[in-house]
């Protein structure tokens, strides 16, 4: 398969795939005359790949399930930690989110929203700037 093949079989885009080689995660193959050629084995690592950054891991924790995914001598608990990590991860993150809401949706309720030139939206994001 030449990259534009590829790319539609794996859902991700040719710049994708050249920044992935960049990067050392696929090793496509080079014809004689330079271009890539993929087999199915750079198919199913892409693929994997798109769906691993779908859920949102880091290209280094990509690296490391994609190593573990080859390593037939690989222990799953070695593999789990690498998603309980990104797990909590992502309860950070939307730890972080909720609370930027919450202090949002203060802001907006404070907010009159008329003609007035006072607003409480732009008070509190002045205090939030001056206490940093």
């Amino acid at each position: 398969m030449n990259i534009g093949e590829v790319s539609e079989a794996a859902g991700l885009p040719a710049k994708t795939i050249r920044y992935y080689e960049d990067i050392g995660l696929i090793t496509p193959l080079r014809d004689a005359n330079g271009y890539r050629r993929f087999t199915d084995a750079h198919l199913h690592k892409l693929a994997f790949l798109a769906r691993a950054r779908g859920l949102g891991f880091s290209i280094e924790q990509c690296r490391t399930l994609l190593a573990l995914y080859e390593d037939r001598a690989r222990a799953s608990a070695d593999v789990k930690a690498v998603a309980e990590t990104h797990l909590a991860e992502i309860d950070a993150k939307m730890a972080e989110l909720a609370e930027m809401r919450r202090v949002l949706a203060d802001l907006v309720h404070a907010c009159a929203g008329d003609h007035r030139p006072d607003c409480p939206i732009l008070l509190g994001l002045s205090q939030a700037a001056k206490g940093d």
